[in-house]
């Protein structure tokens, strides 16, 4: 999983750096105010891309005596500032822009640079997107549908991506439009109007990614087809009477914590008791890869017989 975020990111942090370079020699030259936009767009992507590489890296990091389950979240918290500045800095200045365009509208100088800019922008932010799509195409389940895997998704490295370069191409299309229109009609509000459409499309893109992955952030379950099969395997042990919650975190994408709460039966003892919670600590992390640590409580009352029975197990 980490794999595919990282080319995902790369292709766009490559693909991105460069168009934005293009963007703005292209914004100088002709006075577009939607190039322009889009250049401010690409710059902040390309800075989005390193902040996504940032929390990767520092998610890395192992867990210590301040944070004992690693920093693994680190990654829920970079790709919320992302969000936090495609909304400020990317919307906010092309709606700026755009407005400022269609009070003051001015000529567009050198059409044909801004034709030959977008159309090489939308052949690369194009690739970019095919890459991202494929990671998030392998790394999904499925019997998913695409919006419920971004919805369900742990690792929002990559639908960040995804998002990004989506807001990308239909930035360039809308720019594209917009200096038509502006050359054909004389109108230059045209250009304008295409600026504020696309920090519309990047306030709407902000907003989408800041409520995916604020709950992430928050501490989001596991999805259900895993939170029901620790709860089945537990259930198939003798020793369970019944199971009170399975409760589940995500402590990052590749890292998911559970905690159990069970009624043992109590015809069996210390030892049993023991024995089983092993067995089921072992069972659970066979079956479910990203589950690094399960902490079981137990809840029942034994007999006066059974001693030094352990109240909960950590594995």
């Amino acid at each position: 999983m980490a794999a595919s975020s990282k080319k995902a990111i790369y292709a766009a942090l490559v693909g991105n750096t460069l168009i934005a370079i293009t963007k703005f020699v292209a914004a100088a030259i002709t006075g577009s105010s939607a190039m322009f936009s889009e250049s401010i767009h690409s710059l902040v992507d390309t800075g989005n891309q390193g902040l996504l590489l940032h929390g990767l890296k520092q998610s890395r990091k192992p867990a210590n005596r301040q944070f004992p389950f690693g920093h693994g979240k680190e990654v829920y918290f970079w790709s919320f500032i992302v969000a936090i500045f495609i909304f400020a800095l990317g919307s906010g200045i092309s709606i700026y822009e755009g407005l400022h365009s269609i009070l003051h509208p001015e000529p567009i100088e050198s059409p044909l640079i801004n034709y030959i800019v977008l159309g090489l922008a939308i052949v690369f932010e194009s690739a970019a997107l095919t890459i991202a799509f494929k990671e998030f195409k392998k790394a999904k389940r499925t019997d998913m549908g695409y919006f419920e895997a971004v919805h369900r998704g742990k690792d929002p490295t990559l639908f960040v991506v995804v998002f990004e370069d989506t807001a990308a191409l239909l930035g360039l299309l809308v720019a594209l439009v917009g200096i038509s229109l502006s050359l054909t009609t004389g109108i230059y509000a045209f250009d304008g109007i295409a600026s504020v459409i696309i920090g519309l499309i990047l306030g709407g893109t902000a907003i989408w990614l800041a409520v995916e992955t604020k709950s992430l952030l928050i501490g989001e379950s596991a999805n259900s087809p895993v939170v029901d099969g620790i709860r089945i395997i537990i259930d198939g042990f003798d020793e369970i009477d019944q199971v009170n919650e399975v409760l589940t975190m995500h402590m990052g994408p590749e890292f998911i914590l559970v905690n159990i709460s069970a009624d043992f039966n109590s015809r069996y003892c210390a030892d049993d008791i023991e024995k089983a919670i092993a067995a089921m600590n072992q069972r659970i992390k066979e079956h479910h890869p990203l589950v690094k640590r399960v902490f079981i409580e137990a809840e029942s009352r034994r007999p006066a017989t059974c001693i030094n029975e352990p109240s909960s197990s950590i594995g």
